[in-house]
């Protein structure tokens, strides 16, 4: 193998070490700015069952469907 050969073989191995790094990189910030979205989600869909928990439980709400089905068969 030549000098020339040779020299030429570590400057492409170096170059695309560096596209390789890059793209990555690039990869993760995708995959942080995902998460971040996905997690505001989340949290937006855990209130929305909180206070859909709250509504069930509530004891008015239980009357209110007691008495609705009291007047389906009266």
């Amino acid at each position: 193998m030549s000098v020339f050969t040779m020299v030429t073989c570590i400057v492409v191995v170096g170059c695309l070490t560096g596209v390789i790094s890059d793209y990555l990189k690039t990869r993760r910030l995708e995959a942080r700015q995902s998460n971040a979205g996905n997690s505001e989600e989340l949290e937006a869909l855990k209130e929305r069952v909180r206070v859909l928990e709250r509504i069930v439980t509530d004891e008015r709400y239980d009357l209110r469907r007691e008495i609705k089905e009291l007047e389906r068969l009266g």
